[in-house]
């Protein structure tokens, strides 16, 4: 795996940096969003992204949440933060982005089709982090537009945490654009050397965005799941990456987490995961009972 890592570490120079001395609340970026989908729903092209880059912190873990989220996704109950965790704890930042007013896409409704993460060293209970977001890479899809939304954390050691979270807008044009980018896939295992299979209700949406903040109306209501498209509410997918990731064999160290996801987990779900060794690294598939494709991934030591 490469030693750049997959997450940006630093905004574009020419980004502006707006430290908010505080946050607004979950609902109230949901109260923002919602506001916003219905001149969204008409807004049928997006033609840029502010060059603004919002910072926020110091933030600490809270003991329950971590707690929840840990029992949640099946990971370790220690002190060390799960590198999905990080991901939450940084996610009303990146929510405060998408909900201003001159972010070009709805944030309701946007899929999250991939997810890559840089962690340069544990990160602990108790420390202090302060969290940077922006977005770039606005460019067209064959159903929409794409965007990568970045987020760093830093603690006094400069930046520990970095990961990109990529979106797809759907419908969304993008104006003077010509062709249609399309998510990089992971290249999955030759032979798998070990396999879980998960049940999942038809709350785990609700159950995750009650840990996490997201509550994208297509995880956790039915009517709200239709309005994008979807039959049923869909598995959040840092929710089954972070699944994933605490199942698979860790690496010691640096690490690079990187997830593609492909066919939705329409809840209740069967999902089975595989995994298995690949270049210093382990690679994850998670397919249905069928054998469609849901998301694949990978985790691996960070090269000095």
């Amino acid at each position: 795996m490469s030693a750049a890592g997959f997450g940006a570490a630093l905004p574009p120079p020419a980004y502006r940096l707006l430290e908010l001395a505080a946050l607004p609340g979950l609902a109230a970026g949901r109260r923002r969003a919602l506001a916003g989908g219905a001149v969204a729903a008409f807004r049928k092209q997006a033609r840029r992204l502010p060059e603004l880059a919002l910072v926020h912190g110091p933030v600490t873990a809270d003991t329950a949440q971590l707690s929840a989220y840990q029992h949640l996704v099946g990971a370790s109950g220690t002190d060390d933060l799960p590198a999905g965790y990080v991901h939450v704890l940084g996610f009303p930042l990146s929510t405060a982005l998408m909900t201003r007013p001159d972010f070009p896409l709805p944030a309701l409704g946007m899929v999250h089709i991939a997810n890559r993460v840089t962690q340069r060293r544990p990160l602990r209970f108790g420390e202090s982090l302060t969290f940077t977001a922006w977005a770039d890479g606005l460019r067209p899809h064959r159903r929409g537009a794409l965007v990568d939304v970045h987020l760093t954390a830093s603690g006094a050691d400069d930046v520990v945490w970095s990961g990109t979270s990529t979106y797809l807008a759907k419908g969304v044009r993008v104006p003077g654009a010509e062709g249609a980018s399309e998510v990089q896939r992971v290249d999955v295992f030759v032979v798998p050397v070990g396999r879980h299979v998960w049940r999942l209700p038809a709350d785990t949406g609700k159950r995750y965005a009650e840990i996490s903040g997201d509550r994208n109306p297509i995880h956790t209501s039915r009517l709200g799941a239709k309005a994008f498209g979807f039959p049923r509410p869909i598995a959040h997918g840092m929710y089954t990456a972070a699944r994933a990731l605490a199942a698979v064999p860790q690496p010691v160290g640096p690490f690079e987490w990187g997830v593609e996801f492909a066919k939705p987990v329409l809840l209740p779900a069967t999902v089975v995961l595989e995994f298995g060794p690949r270049e210093g690294g382990t690679a994850f598939t998670a397919r249905s009972r069928s054998g469609r494709v849901h998301f694949s991934g990978l985790v691996g030591s960070l090269d000095s």
